[in-house]
């Protein structure tokens, strides 16, 4: 499969489970807890679309945790949440760069 398509497939997956994790947590509104899931949704989106478009000289399982980092660092740091978020980043970025540089053509 085209390394973008699967980027995008893998990211909308990676963006579902990590809104179904973030259901349990509190928030002090409804409100926030929406901004918060969407934010969540588009952030991991982010991540499979950018590994799969991008190519670097490392193994892909590496490229993926290099590009969820940087994708997810600036939420993290505005969240002031970091062990949560950046572990979840790290190893979807992890599992989505294995998988497209497995799957991807």
């Amino acid at each position: 499969m085209n390394r973008i398509a699967l980027g995008i497939l893998l990211g909308l997956l990676f963006g579902v489970i990590d809104v179904l994790l973030m259901i349990p947590i509190s928030f002090p509104t409804a409100n926030d807890k929406r901004i918060a899931m969407t934010g969540a949704f588009f952030d991991r989106f982010a991540i499979g679309v950018l590994i799969g478009a991008s190519i670097f000289p490392f193994a892909p399982w590496l490229q993926g945790i290099i590009v969820s980092v940087l994708v997810s660092l600036p939420s993290a740091i505005i969240a002031r949440n970091y062990v949560p978020i950046l572990s979840i980043s790290v190893i979807g970025g992890a599992i989505l760069g294995y998988l497209i540089g497995l799957w991807g053509v």
